[in-house]
């Protein structure tokens, strides 16, 4: 099969088309011909050499892809139904830049009606780790705010952000967002955050509570940490759950332990891709209850700013690298 692979760490163009092995699928796996594969920013860090792929994964970059099932155990933890032949997407934890991949069962899930196979590829990684972190860790709706809680998406424009200010919206929640260009703003509230503030050129404190008339917001899905964080702390409300998912502005912040200790403040997070496939099965199972009605009712879309030929996944890394996009990358075989 053909894939694209990192022939050393370092910049884009050091990933390269190469032939390996079509992956053979062991128990609770299937074999997916891909005819899609999305681009994430981990796939830029583990290109990088900042980012391993887990014990066990395929050193291909690729954590999402979408194609046809042509063999495999479906027989063991299929909570779908699905079988050979079936159109999938599937959470990878690593492999798919591949004409081919192995995915567990349990972390694939059936195309949503309508969907092109582009479309499907953009859904699992974002939709996995926006419902893991958005939902269960920081709890939207579950607070001491009730059900009609707020969310502040840090990089609204970006393919986690975008997902999460519609998820939010359709699930009745105020949303609100930073980006970084005016262009980038505007495209978050189309998608239905109720106000984006550009992060270069306004204060997002101040913004966010001029428009909570103080109170804050209840759960912040933070990108960016760094000195982020005790400016984050400033606009959560009373019992607010802050949940960091990247760390773009660095590892380190100095907070207030007596802020927290007052206003009964949570700060959580978690990585995705280095967790078992039980944990990842019952997202999947989640996701297929609550969100693909919506996906299939076309309430929520990703939103595809590019598509690159899989061989010139040199040309989507450097896209991304720019931040210039809204929403999704993606490669097609």
């Amino acid at each position: 099969m053909q894939a694209i692979e990192i022939s050393q760490p370092g910049p884009p163009e050091n990933l390269r088309l190469t032939t390996r092995p079509r992956p053979q699928p062991g128990k609770g796996e299937v074999l997916i011909k891909v005819a899609a594969s999305g681009v994430n920013r981990p796939d830029v860090f583990q290109r990088q050499g900042a980012y391993p792929p887990p014990p066990g994964a395929s050193d291909l970059p690729g954590l999402e892809v979408a194609g046809v099932i042509v063999e495999g155990d479906i027989d063991h933890d299929n909570p779908f139904g699905l079988k050979v032949g079936d159109e999938v997407c599937a959470l990878l934890a690593g492999g798919g830049y591949a004409e081919y991949v192995v995915a567990p069962l349990p972390q694939c899930l059936p195309v949503p009606q309508g969907f092109s196979a582009i479309e499907a590829a953009a859904l699992p990684e974002n939709y996995f780790t926006v419902w893991s972190n958005v939902f269960d860790r920081g709890r939207l709706g579950q607070g001491e705010g009730g059900e009609h809680e707020s969310l502040l998406v840090q990089g609204g424009s970006s393919g986690i952000g975008v997902t999460a200010i519609q998820l939010a919206h359709a699930f009745g929640h105020r949303v609100f967002a930073t980006a970084g260009s005016e262009e980038k703003c505007r495209a978050c509230e189309k998608l239905g955050a109720e106000k984006a503030i550009n992060y270069k050129s306004d204060d997002f404190v101040s913004a966010i509570h001029a428009l909570t008339d103080g109170r804050g917001v209840d759960v912040i899905l933070d990108m960016v940490a760094g000195d982020y964080v005790p400016r984050e702390l400033d606009v959560l409300a009373e019992g607010g759950r802050l949940v960091a998912i990247a760390t773009l502005g660095g590892n380190k912040a100095n907070i207030d332990i007596a802020k927290i200790m007052r206003r009964r403040i949570t700060i959580t997070g978690s990585t995705l891709r280095p967790r078992p496939v039980a944990f990842k099965g019952g997202i999947a199972r989640s996701l297929h209850e609550k969100v693909w009605p919506l996906l299939a009712a076309g309430t929520v879309r990703p939103v595809i700013h590019q598509v690159f030929p899989a061989a010139q996944a040199a040309g989507a890394h450097a896209l991304m690298e720019s931040s210039s996009h809204i929403g999704k990358i993606m490669l097609s075989w």
